[in-house]
């Protein structure tokens, strides 16, 4: 009989596409598959040709671009010396989540469906199209579309005699066991974030910990946003950037939040514990350390502030001792149930901390060791780098808007990178932050004579203040830059640095104010009003033109 192996390979920029693979994972284990579930750039795709059976679960950023843990995979699938045949002994499947509002919908999960059966693969299904438009977001493609996926997949490899599905009402175990520590065991010395010998250029997996020199608000102090411009110093780290890269900046989840977190599971955040994998094979948490202590394991792994996932309550639904919140949990799992959902938690934006609270009886009985198949890890955020190596050498600027708003709960929605961010203060000491720098979309002319008309309303001007910088440091004066806001007197950033530029003569400078005057300006008035230059620099001098919000 055949061997009964699936791999699910995903692309997820935002864990939505993870989620997923891991929900057709754990459905492969009830169908008694052998099931590896793996990022695509963390796969060796020479291995591909080996395959029998893969099913790929990919979302589509930006303008039709692959996610970035997949783009060494795209590349090397995109190589045009591989022969015609090469996957001839696959069969696959392709599960796409996108946005219909895009222009390029489900681009990649098109191209890529394409590219394999190019490729010899033998597609077992058309490729699904996830929705994020959808009312019922993109479960309503993905539901139908796996009960078919697993009609085709039995047909080809059916159960052995005398073995059933594993039925929905038995819990699955977990990813890793969790194995406590004695109290007195020894403790490994030195702190998680101290700067390490100079390795490799700082990544995800090595993130460098750089000092924070300023926390500046940019604002007036009545101005109704709180926006930052933070500094850091990264002296040593042997990171390089040039105008339009981007910041990568790992958050870590506040004291107050990871004490109630601890206090609702009823956990002992200084009890050590080390992982171990259920299965051989898996690996394990790249970014833990073994041994972990639990408040380590709250306060920069599990992103306890994002709003759950359906799978969430579905996995919940298994500790419940209470009958009340076990037929609640399993609504909010339900496909019947998603509109319900979305109501409680997406609308609402209520966090997954806010959401154990309401289900008490069922929180204090979750076993730990399922802590890391309940929450997701926390992913990092992007910014973009607001300043040039040329200006500031060995420094890094990002411009930040708090995050902070309203919805129908009490408490007011706060970001979690920018809310932590915002609270560092580097006169209380050496305050570290661990990031590290990704290539950004923006690139600016190689060739000094071409000018740069640059449109950023907002933070959105942080990208240009990096290029102006930059430019101004090569001695570049063909730089105009369109840039509007609220009230000059309130939230006009980095106003002396423009003003002085502009005297110099390296910048030309507009500015709309939307609130000082009766009628609202923005800047797409300055530039109809300043028409006849934005077309002699893109005429007789072909200016680029950049835009950020």
């Amino acid at each position: 009989m055949a061997e009964r192996k699936l791999l699910v390979l995903f692309g997820s920029q935002t864990g939505t596409a993870q989620d997923t693979a891991e929900r057709i994972g754990r459905e492969a284990k009830r169908r008694h598959f052998q099931c590896r579930v793996e990022a695509l750039d963390s796969y060796d795709v020479a291995n591909l040709i080996n395959e029998p059976l893969v099913v790929f679960v990919c979302a589509t950023t930006g303008q039709g671009d692959p996610p970035d843990n997949m783009k060494m995979f795209w590349r090397f699938l995109f190589r045009k010396n591989l022969p015609p045949g090469s996957l001839c002994q696959l069969d696959y499947a392709v599960l796409g989540l996108g946005d219909s509002s895009y222009p390029k919908f489900n681009f990649v999960a098109k191209k890529l469906h394409k590219r394999v059966l190019q490729l010899g693969g033998n597609p077992l299904l058309p490729v699904a199209l996830g929705d994020d438009q959808h009312d019922l977001g993109p479960d309503a493609v993905i539901d139908p579309w796996l009960l078919a996926l697993w009609d085709k997949v039995l047909a080809l490899y059916p159960l052995a005699p005398g073995l059933e599905i594993i039925s929905p009402d038995v819990r699955l175990p977990p990813k890793y066991t969790l194995h406590y520590l004695a109290e007195d065991s020894p403790h490994p010395d030195g702190g998680l974030l101290q700067p390490t010998a100079p390795r490799a250029v700082p990544s995800e997996l090595h993130p460098f910990p750089a000092r924070v020199v300023s926390n500046q608000r940019v604002t007036a102090e009545s101005h109704f946003q709180d926006v930052r411009l933070i500094e850091f110093d990264i002296t040593g780290s042997g990171i390089a950037f040039s105008a339009g890269d981007v910041v990568m900046i790992q958050p870590q989840n506040c004291p107050e939040d990871v004490q109630q977190f601890c206090q609702l599971l009823r956990l002992d955040p200084d009890r050590r514990f080390v992982l171990k994998p259920t299965e051989p094979g898996t690996s394990l948490p790249a970014l833990l350390p073994q041994p972990c202590t639990i408040r380590h394991l709250v306060t920069h792994y599990l992103d306890i502030s994002c709003v759950p996932r359906r799978s969430f309550f579905e996995l919940l639904s298994y500790f419940s001792t209470n009958e009340l919140e076990r037929e609640k949990l399993q609504e909010f799992s339900s496909a019947q149930g998603q509109e319900e959902l979305y109501s409680y938690c997406n609308r609402p934006r209520r966090t997954t901390l806010e959401a154990l609270w309401d289900f008490p009886h069922t929180t204090s009985a979750v076993p730990p060791e399922y802590l890391l198949d309940l929450i997701p890890r926390i992913r990092p955020r992007a910014f973009s780098i607001a300043s040039s190596m040329l200006a500031h050498p060995d420094r890094i600027q990002i411009l930040m808007a708090v995050v902070r708003y309203k919805t129908r709960l009490s408490k007011p929605r706060r970001g979690l990178c920018s809310t932590w961010l915002a609270s560092l203060n580097p006169e209380q000491g050496d305050v570290r932050v661990p990031l590290w720098v990704k290539k950004g979309g923006l690139k600016f002319p190689a060739d000094p004579d071409t000018p740069v008309i640059m449109i950023g309303p907002g933070t959105g001007v942080a990208p240009f203040r990096a290029a102006i910088q930059e430019r101004v440091a090569q001695g570049r004066r063909g730089n105009c830059l369109f840039f509007g806001c609220r009230q000059k007197s309130k939230d006009f950033y980095c106003q002396a640095e423009w003003e002085e530029l502009v005297t110099k003569g390296f910048l030309t400078l507009f500015t709309a104010f939307s609130r000082d005057q009766e009628e609202k300006v923005y800047v797409q008035h300055r530039i109809q009003e300043n028409r006849r230059l934005v077309w002699e620099l893109l005429s007789s001098g072909s200016a680029h033109i950049y835009l950020a919000g």
